[in-house]
């Protein structure tokens, strides 16, 4: 996965990222699915463990940045997640306002605070393989530098604005890749970035043998479909549509902080 500074910036978002569209079309989504079948509904299941695996990072930095071993937080985190996925914890998910980011940081907190668990957590974390420990490894040595001046809050925060950044970004990144598209994505991300070095409208239109007004038109789509599946993936998380312009704006301030 890309470091963080390379999955978006703030421009990525623009004014109609802020709420200038109506209403995202909210269907049943992953975390809606989860609080609404309190039961064993398989399809709550499949949700819930869809989520923790996609959403497994802002845990782990929380724990690693409470650990002084990494193999302590490998283990706390691929035990927590086990106890989640068993569902233990959910009655508690109102209090949070029905958001999966208030109320895994809630769960983690206090699951670190019970010792009895935590005990348990190093013991059950052993073979688990919910989460990709390569990944964490592979990672470790960068995250650890640049969380070096924040809280654990503030890390679990930014990883988790990140994290859904990295979804939207690889959902799109299927449709061009489903389409023959790939290395004009690639393009089209460069250009959505606001840094240094990224290639003109011209560049593009060269390289791809296109008018500069057809690289203009094609990247307001790219924009355009980027946003949409932001709101998309952040619907995944609430639980109400309600909710959805709040975690927005929530996630567009933790990006630009």
């Amino acid at each position: 996965m890309p470091p963080e500074d390379e999955v978006t910036s703030a421009t990525a978002f623009g004014p109609a990222a802020a709420g200038e569209h109506g209403p995202a079309a909210f269907t049943t989504t992953h975390w809606s699915v989860v609080l609404e079948a309190q039961g064993e509904s398989l399809a709550a299941q499949e949700a819930l463990e869809t989520l923790c695996r996609a959403y497994w990072r802002p845990i782990y930095g929380f724990v690693r940045r409470r650990c002084a071993r990494a193999e302590d937080a490998e283990d706390l985190t691929q035990g927590f997640f086990a106890l989640i996925l068993e569902r233990k914890d959910l009655n508690s998910v109102r209090k949070e306002k029905g958001r999966l980011r208030s109320y895994l940081l809630t769960s983690v907190k206090n699951f670190l605070a019970d010792q009895s668990r935590h005990a348990l957590a190093v013991k059950r974390g052993k073979g688990q393989r919910l989460i990709p420990l390569d990944d964490i490894r592979e990672r470790e040595g960068i995250d650890v530098e640049r969380s070096d001046r924040l809280t654990a809050d503030q890390i679990y925060e930014r990883r988790w604005a990140f994290t859904v950044l990295e979804q939207v970004m690889a959902r799109l990144r299927d449709e061009y890749r489903s389409a023959g598209n790939v290395r004009f994505f690639d393009q089209m991300k460069k250009m959505l970035m606001d840094e240094p070095g990224r290639p003109s409208q011209a560049q593009v239109a060269n390289e791809f043998d296109m008018t500069e007004n057809a690289v203009k038109q094609a990247f307001y789509r790219f924009r355009q479909r980027y946003q949409t599946l932001l709101r998309e993936e952040i619907a995944h998380t609430v639980a109400m549509p309600s909710d959805i312009e709040d975690e927005l704006r929530h996630l567009i301030a933790v990006v630009r902080a």
